[in-house]
């Protein structure tokens, strides 16, 4: 009996000893996300940060179009809207018009590098103090599936149906080496979120690009590689297999740029 009581005591101190809970601007509620994409996962991250720089009430974010436009309904800070890729102009007049708020964009690849491929260039080389977010899957998730700025050669989609043609649709596009030469940029990591130990990675980087408008640095931006399950016709676990044997060796994990 007395052996009994001590394992319910030690039990119910466990229970009391909260070591995980979600982020105090993260809503509780349930997302639209399909099974094994890496968004929900870079949500929340952000969200982390958000917290521990306590800078909530400073927030302002910047939603794209893409399978996060709705991001806002899971944030729980103040957050914006913009045009298919227009999100850097948008969040640069709120940085100027409210320099003491901290502005982020959250972007996919077609939002970012396709139809915003001017904005995010200039926006960079002007050396906005705004912090991106850039979340790489190589697939226009929300309208199809289609083929991306960012589709591996020989990658198969609903518009390369025979994979990536080099010669019709040239290579990838490798954002974060092309910004890199632009003297206004700061900071530039590329990170992934198809482990564990690739996740406290990312977060290490958003943190650090954060970090770095805070400190009123200049331009930063993080680009995520992320799963996408659903149109690369795999299970969650095959996904994040892709991106460590196959993504990460075209795009490279790692500090692009760094002050």
């Amino acid at each position: 009996m007395k052996k009994k009581k001590i394992i319910k005591k030690t039990v119910k101190k466990a229970a009391e000893k909260l070591v995980f809970s979600r982020p105090e601007s993260f809503r509780d509620v349930e997302m639209h996300y399909c099974a094994g994409c890496g968004h929900s996962i870079v949500h929340r991250l952000i969200c982390e940060v958000i917290d521990e720089f306590k800078i909530r009430e400073r927030v302002i974010g910047i939603a794209p179009v893409g399978c996060a436009v709705i991001a806002y309904d899971y944030w729980d800070f103040d957050s914006s809207e913009a045009a298919h890729g227009r999100t850097p102009a948008v969040a640069t007049a709120i940085k100027r018009i409210r320099p003491d708020n901290i502005v982020f964009t959250y972007q996919g690849d077609g939002d970012l590098a396709a139809i915003g491929t001017a904005e995010i260039i200039h926006a960079a080389n002007r050396g906005e103090n705004i912090t991106v977010i850039f979340v790489n899957n190589g697939v226009y998730g929300m309208t199809g599936g289609q083929m991306a700025p960012t589709t591996l050669a020989g990658q198969k989609t609903s518009t390369s149906i025979a994979g990536r043609s080099l010669r019709n649709d040239g290579y990838p596009l490798k954002i974060m080496e092309m910004l890199a030469v632009l003297p206004g940029v700061k900071y530039l990591e590329r990170v992934s979120v198809h482990s564990a130990q690739e996740i406290f990675r990312a977060k290490r980087a958003i943190s650090k690009a954060f970090k770095t408008q805070i400190e009123n640095k200049g331009f930063s931006m993080v680009e995520v590689l992320s799963m996408c399950p659903t149109y690369w016709a795999m299970s969650p676990v095959q996904a994040a297999e892709r991106i460590k044997n196959e993504v990460s060796l075209f795009y490279p994990i790692g500090a692009i740029k760094s002050y």
